[in-house]
């Protein structure tokens, strides 16, 4: 690791996959992902990947943030230690960054526990290095109304840590993705469609890297791809397919650039309009 990626925890692991200096790769990353845990990267932001992949002017940066430690596993994997588990789930990601051609692969190894600490120095500071060196065009977050208290979390972190960067060193764009909870439940005019059809060929792959989860009992590898499909099936009732898959995601930039605006206020909005929109259509028909 490179003096300039000093992190707070001596484990936490550089990878880049095509070789060189991990500071000059984050420093020319286009496309961020912060997640949770190992896995969620490639479940979230497909379309992230696939639009650096290959590319000479696009470069994709994930981030994973905790150990995982804590990670169900059976069959051979059922008797691992935390310690071993953790060890896996770190070559299982950086094997997918391999695949997927990524330009950097972070993984922070903190504990659950710290990620879900509001301010909690060690977290808040390892994201305000990340985001401020990246400078990326797009970030992919885990969506706030997720059900996964780690994704929440540490979505929240990252709030934190992007409002503390000065304006100018901000993304232009920051996308709130599923995970556990989908976003299928959000009226459309709110949603953003993420084409997760580009490069098909590397959806399997790329899930079926976390061979400790897919085998030890998580189809992940299904759930995702599946899902993705019927978003773009059930995305509109009047029309054919306009994408073969779509990871949903809603816009967290506001969230960003104005610092003022309160999170559970801005969420909860989007229950409240579809709120209405269940309301207003119930009531068009005679309800």
């Amino acid at each position: 690791m490179t003096a300039a990626l000093s992190f707070s925890l001596p484990n936490a692991d550089c990878f880049v996959p095509g070789g060189g200096d991990a500071a000059a790769a984050l420093a020319r990353t286009t496309h961020l992902c912060v997640a949770a845990h190992q896995d969620d990267i490639e479940i979230m932001a497909h379309s992230g990947i696939t639009e650096c992949f290959g590319s000479a002017a696009k470069f994709f940066t994930g981030v994973v943030v905790t150990n995982g430690a804590g990670s169900p596993r059976t069959g051979q994997y059922a008797g691992y230690t935390d310690e071993q588990m953790q060890a896996v789930r770190r070559q299982e990601q950086r094997t997918a960054a391999e695949i997927g051609c990524y330009n950097l692969q972070l993984q922070l190894a903190h504990p659950s526990s710290a990620v879900k600490i509001p301010h909690e120095p060690g977290v808040l500071a390892d994201l305000s290095l990340i985001f401020g060196a990246a400078r990326a065009e797009v970030v992919y977050l885990h969506n706030p109304a997720d059900k996964h208290d780690t994704h929440v979390a540490l979505l929240l972190r990252c709030i934190e840590a992007l409002r503390s960067l000065p304006a100018d060193r901000r993304p232009q764009r920051v996308l709130g993705c599923e995970v556990w909870r989908d976003l299928d439940w959000v009226v459309d005019a709110d949603k953003i469609g993420l084409d997760a059809g580009q490069h098909a060929e590397l959806a399997l792959p790329l899930l079926q890297a976390f061979d400790s989860q897919v085998t030890g009992g998580k189809r992940y590898d299904l759930a995702a791809i599946g899902r993705r499909a019927a978003n773009a099936t059930f995305h509109t009732s009047h029309q054919t397919d306009q994408m073969s898959a779509i990871v949903w995601a809603i816009d967290l930039t506001p969230l960003v650039t104005q610092p003022e605006l309160s999170v559970r206020g801005y969420v909860t909005s989007y229950v409240e309009r579809l709120k209405r929109d269940v309301d207003n259509r119930l009531a068009k028909f005679g309800a």
